[in-house]
């Protein structure tokens, strides 16, 4: 299956549009984010380069068995389905014929394609998430055509990882894992999967980039390779030319579905500790610190006053979460985690995700220009809890802000289903083509904060954008409270 990061799937590999250029990850299966940077054993440091065979002939056949072919009946949940539409009783007699095909759905039992890899004597399989996702059933077939009911050891959607265990009844062969970490742009890898259900196919390619983020979640830790992977090589090995199996393949970058050099696969620094956890515990234990983080742009690194673009900005903290109870604010910059410095704002979510619940660690912050420290003790990442926040769009210009407000009265809390105990000022209109509009602004965005303080009533943001005028500044920054959570927005003031 080919995956997107947003994947709207049924079994036939149907994939939504990604970006305004019309590009789309697609999972790279027929059908249907924590980067564990766990240390790996003990292994030869130096680069995994060799010289080039005349052939790859010999490595393949020896590592061809290990590579398995995946069926898996998925039930698609009636909300993947298309529906009919609601047709106006006066034109059914001109469209309910032309949409009588699309009658209200309920769950239905597709087949999926994929790929695996065999990583023990004793029959664990790993593969990717989406091959297996929602299965009733799963069917592992080898090399040799011999076919093996699967059972779901583990699976690990942020990672888009899974474990599989088949009982074969005797010692089959399986691949080991290598050292990612050591791979550089350049070095040789082979692919093998099943793509388009064709089976045992063989790509060949190099390492184009390393730690590449294609916005599928907010672990991304990606190898790209031009080795091409189409559909069906979803959970296929990616083999250095030392034999060993250096990433999963997982997905592909393709404005047309198919191959065009650019693939994606899980680093195996990233799913060997995975798999592991998956194979003692059936699931993975993530630290959790209850923070919805951002990324710091120039606008917002000016805005703010701060030295640098490095950190990761809590544009929000969730009540009675361990950074509720440790101390940290709204307008924090993270800079560091147990003493290891903080970049990006998944820096920080892949430092708290690999670190276990219950760890107490340290942050070094920057607050009100001071660097602080706070301790905090760790909770227990839960399914869809959110870590990192999109950065705001971008805009650059705007000769006003165009923002219409209002004071948030029972009429227009009523109308936009806002909590009683929710402060701040709403906004009720952004003018078309202004700097708010630019900034992804919106009816119904409360705006708490603007500048660096509270805000409670429209005057608050009025007074905050004439301060930031007087002060020279090239923007103020407002912190935007909606349904999907808080995000810091720079508003550029040009007049």
């Amino acid at each position: 299956m080919a995956r997107s990061t947003r994947v709207n799937s049924d079994g036939f590999g149907l994939s939504p549009r990604l970006t305004a250029a019309m590009a789309t990850f697609l999972f790279a299966l027929v059908g249907s984010s924590l980067a564990f940077t766990g240390s790996l054993q003990a292994q030869d440091s130096s680069p995994i380069s060799r010289p080039v065979p005349p052939s790859f002939a010999d490595l393949v056949e020896s590592k061809l068995p290990a590579v398995v072919n995946i069926s898996s009946r998925q039930s698609v949940p009636a909300d993947r389905i298309p529906q009919r539409p609601q047709i106006p009783p006066e034109l059914e007699e001109f469209f309910g014929e032309f949409f009588g095909g699309l009658q209200p759905q309920r769950p239905r039992e597709m087949t999926a394609l994929g790929s695996g890899f065999i990583i023990s004597p004793e029959g664990y399989v790993v593969t990717n998430n989406h091959v297996v996702e929602n299965a009733t059933e799963i069917t592992v077939v080898l090399q040799d055509d011999r076919e093996f009911e699967a059972k779901l050891v583990g699976r690990d959607p942020p990672t888009d990882l899974a474990l599989l265990k088949i009982e074969p009844g005797e010692s089959i062969p399986y691949a080991e894992w290598g050292n990612s970490t050591r791979l550089r742009p350049g070095d040789w890898v082979l692919a093998i999967g099943n793509p388009f259900g064709l089976g045992g196919t063989v790509t060949a390619g190099i390492i184009s980039a390393r730690a590449r983020d294609i916005q599928s979640g907010p672990y991304d830790d990606f190898l790209q390779t031009d080795a091409s992977i189409n559909r069906g090589n979803s959970g296929g090995p990616l083999f250095a030319t030392d034999g060993r199996v250096v990433g999963v393949n997982t997905a592909i970058f393709s404005p047309t579905g198919t191959n065009i050099g650019i693939g994606f696969a899980v680093p195996s620094s990233v799913a060997e500790p995975i798999i592991a956890q998956l194979r003692q515990d059936g699931e993975i234990r993530r630290g959790w610190l209850g923070v919805q983080l951002q990324e710091i742009t120039p606008q917002l690194a000016e805005a703010l006053d701060l030295p640098d673009r490095n950190g990761a900005l809590v544009a929000d903290v969730m009540p009675r979460s361990p950074a509720a109870r440790a101390g940290l604010r709204s307008g924090d910059v993270v800079v560091a985690f147990e003493g290891q410095k903080v970049d990006r704002a998944r820096d920080l979510a892949r430092a708290v995700g690999q670190s276990g619940p219950g760890r107490k660690a340290e942050l070094t912050i920057l607050r009100d220009g001071q660097r602080v420290t706070e301790s905090v003790e760790l909770g227990r990442m839960r399914q869809r809890q959110a870590s990192v926040l999109d950065q705001p769009s971008g805009g650059t210009s705007g000769d006003r802000l165009g923002l219409q407000l209002a004071p948030l009265t029972p009429e227009l809390r009523s109308r936009f289903g806002i909590p009683r105990d929710r402060s701040g000022t709403i906004i009720v209109g952004v003018a078309p083509g202004s700097s708010a509009a630019e900034q992804g602004l919106r009816p119904g965005d409360i705006i708490v904060r603007a500048g660096d303080k509270p805000v409670d009533a429209p005057e608050d943001v009025v007074d905050a954008v004439d301060n930031a005028r007087q002060k020279g500044q090239k923007a103020v920054v407002v912190l935007v409270q909606r349904a999907e959570g808080s995000l810091f927005v720079p508003i550029p003031l040009t007049g």
